[in-house]
């Protein structure tokens, strides 16, 4: 049984996939026209907060068009979270990822992720913070929003993690929306 806001969420992926079908035109892609350093394209997450509560998040990534409406990468993750509020209260993440996307329509694609991360862990049966690995498989789409006429835009991305464990995982929910830009 869903909850209202897991509802929510649902819905609100529902009406955006259902109102933003803009269509764009897309190169073509065949092994033997286009280089494969022509057919890479660069992107990531990065985001900042300053304050009683700092947070730096650095995901790079790199992909690659296989066909032209196939693509796979892979990207690293990198945060750090620093709370004044309490000692000791700075802690990094990190970890790295592969991912596939197929564009189901020019701007609308479905993608899959393997994620592992390491994070601060914790531990309530020792009551101490410990390192741990943490994976996560992460499926759903999103939307691409290009910038005038080259292959640059923005992603939007609404995930699941269905490897999600309340007590094991940096995520407090299963469910993960990204934006991220891509050159």
């Amino acid at each position: 049984m869903l909850s209202s806001r897991n509802r929510f969420l649902l819905l609100f992926g529902l009406f955006f996939f259902t109102t933003l079908l803009a269509s764009h035109a897309q190169r073509e892609i065949y092994a033997d026209s286009i280089a494969f350093k022509d057919r890479l394209y660069y992107g990531g997450n990065f985001g900042m907060q300053f304050g009683t509560i700092t947070l730096v998040d650095v995901s790079p990534l790199v992909g690659v068009m296989i066909t032209e409406r196939y693509s796979a990468g892979v990207g690293i993750t990198y945060q750090y979270f620093n709370d004044r509020r309490f000692v000791g209260g700075s802690s990094s993440t990190y970890g790295g990822r592969i991912f596939n996307r197929f564009n189901v329509l020019p701007n609308i694609f479905i993608h899959g992720e393997l994620e592992t991360i390491n994070f601060d862990y914790f531990n309530r049966a020792e009551n101490r913070f410990q390192r741990i690995w943490s994976n996560a498989l992460f499926l759903g789409g999103g939307y691409f929003a290009p910038f005038g006429g080259g292959r640059g835009g923005a992603n939007f991305t609404f995930l699941y993690n269905i490897l999600h464990d309340n007590l094991r995982s940096p995520y407090g929910e299963p469910y993960v929306i990204r934006v991220g830009f891509v050159f």
